[in-house]
């Protein structure tokens, strides 16, 4: 496992990382809750992982009676876990947004924001990321055989 400095995280006891990994250089990890990272996965310079957010409504968000000085924080926030398949590579800037899942395989283009899962297999990109082909189609030997080894 290598990992480019600098790299920042919240915790860093959330971050759970297999075999033959590479995180390069400027990327940060919001680890509120569990990031699940497989073997063989590429993370290329400045990707973000985000589990923490905020509730989308203002009620919902401001916690109520909140004041200057008050123990509590002044808005709520929640966690959902990230998970990246084994043999997956995320390209340079990619944005993984709290609760998304990578399945194995799977290449994340450069600059795209994962909003959703994104199945195994496939090259994916955009801002919202999606589908934009397989790999080597499905249960392609080649792609099968490696991640077997895995």
């Amino acid at each position: 496992m290598s990992i480019g400095l600098p790299f920042l995280c919240d915790y860093g006891r959330n971050i759970h990382i297999g075999n033959n990994v590479s995180v390069n250089m400027n990327c940060t990890f919001v680890d509120c809750n569990r990031i699940e990272i497989g073997d063989w996965v590429l993370i290329a310079s400045n990707v973000q992982i985000y589990t923490a957010a905020h509730p989308v409504e203002l009620a919902q968000r401001q916690t109520p009676d909140w004041k200057p000085g008050d123990e509590a924080y002044f808005c709520r926030t929640f966690a959902l876990p990230v998970c990246i398949g084994s043999g997956c590579w995320i390209g340079g800037g990619a944005i993984l947004l709290p609760g998304v899942t990578v399945g194995s395989g799977t290449v994340i283009g450069a600059g795209s924001v994962m909003t959703r899962d994104i199945p195994s297999n496939c090259v994916a990109a955009g801002n919202s990321c999606r589908v934009l082909r397989r790999i080597h189609g499905e249960g392609s030997e080649s792609q099968n055989g490696f991640l077997q080894q895995l």
